[in-house]
C-alpha cells in the first residue's frame, strides 16, 4: 500500500518517531536535549510531509531554523542524520511501498544532505525549497 492521504502520513509519523524515542544515538537529542514535546510536533511534522508528498501546502514554517537552533546545543553530526535517514527509511518499508513512499525516500535523503550541508556551512535562515 502507498501513502496516499494524511492519515498514512500520520502513520508514519507516529512509528517513525516511536523508533526515534528509543534509539541510542538519536533519541536523546530528541528526548533529553530538544525536549520535543510529541504532541505539538508530529502534527507540525505531518504538515511538512503533507505539503513534500502530497502537494496539500500545509507547512509554512522554515523547518532549517528549529536544526540551526539544536545544532547550537549539541553539534549535529553525520551519524545523526545517518541514523535518522536508516530510521525512516525503515519505517516507510515495514508500511508502505510506491511511488509516494519512494518519493518519501528520495526527499528524506536530499533533507537529511542538505541540512549537512547547511549546518556544515552555516547556512543559517536558508530554506529548504532546494528539495527535489
Amino acid at each position: 500500500m502507498d501513502i496516499t492521504s494524511r492519515k498514512d502520513i500520520e502513520l508514519l509519523m507516529e512509528k517513525f518517531y516511536d523508533k526515534v524515542k528509543k534509539d541510542d544515538t538519536i533519541g536523546p537529542v530528541f528526548n533529553d536535549i530538544a525536549k520535543v514535546n510529541w504532541a505539538h510536533h508530529i502534527p507540525i511534522i505531518c504538515d511538512f510531509w503533507e505539503t513534500l508528498l502530497l502537494d496539500a501546502a500545509s507547512y509554512r514554517k522554515n523547518v532549517m531554523e528549529v536544526h540551526f537552533n539544536l545544532n547550537r546545543k549539541i553539534p549535529l553530526e553525520e551519524k545523526h542524520f545517518q541514523v535518522w535517514l536508516q530510521l525512516f527509511t525503515q519505517t516507510l518499508d515495514e508500511y508502505f511501498a510506491g511511488e509516494k513512499a519512494e518519493m518519501a525516500k528520495k526527499k528524506a535523503k536530499s533533507i537529511a544532505a542538505l541540512m549537512q550541508f547547511k549546518i556544515k556551512n552555516n547556512n543559517g535562515g536558508l530554506s529548504i525549497s532546494g528539495v527535489s
